[in-house]
């Protein structure tokens, strides 16, 4: 593979203040479809072989944007999926924070296991071997990847020589970064392609 775009999904209603993991029905916002459309615009000049996504509808969404702007269609790979957060799904950040859990994954991430659900490091661990079968089925071409902010930091972490899950970045739209060869380069996109949208006071 000759570069992997890695890109965190626009925003939706939730984001920020729900963990929605594999909850179904949840599109992007009108902000989100905004910063989609943005994101599509920024790469127009950028040429792409493969589009990938999440099968969750906001990475779908998102990354459907930049295909129909390439002429390409999705491939959906559930490895790359939303980590599997079990009992914590659909409930609020706030509430969250207050768990002894939150404290494990922000500061000790490799040993934290949602309840009902997997493991950080499993999902590091199918994360990362999807986008190495990926890596390998498109040498010499550029592929974007459209994720989840737990889920896109892990590929590009294991190419830096660093295997341990990273701690959950903090509940805004993430920045994602072009992977040429197996080493990050200084190409950076954000997720939401917020530069591309109107700036608005939040």
């Amino acid at each position: 593979m000759e570069r992997m775009l890695l890109v965190r999904h626009a925003v939706t209603a939730r984001t920020g203040s729900v963990l929605s993991g594999w909850t179904a029905g949840i599109d992007l916002s009108d902000e989100g479809r905004e910063q989609a459309r943005g994101l599509a615009g920024r790469l127009e000049g950028v040429a792409l072989d493969a589009i990938c996504s999440s099968p969750l509808e906001r990475c779908r969404q998102t990354a459907t944007a930049v295909a129909e702007s390439h002429g390409l269609k999705v491939e959906v790979v559930d490895e790359l999926g939303e980590v599997r957060y079990g009992d914590w799904t659909g409930r609020r950040l706030e509430e969250l924070a207050k768990e002894d859990l939150w404290r494990t994954v922000q500061y000790l991430p490799s040993a934290a296991r949602f309840p009902e659900g997997e493991s950080l490091y499993e999902m590091q661990v199918r994360a990362v071997a999807a986008c190495e079968r990926l890596r390998a089925a498109h040498r010499g071409q550029t592929v974007l990847v459209c994720s989840h902010a737990d889920v896109i930091v892990q590929p590009r972490r294991r190419h830096q020589g660093r295997d341990r899950p990273l701690p959950r970045p903090a509940p805004r739209p993430v920045p994602a970064s072009g992977d040429r060869a197996g080493q990050p380069d200084r190409h950076r996109l954000h997720a939401a392609a917020a530069a591309a949208a109107p700036q608005r006071h939040r």
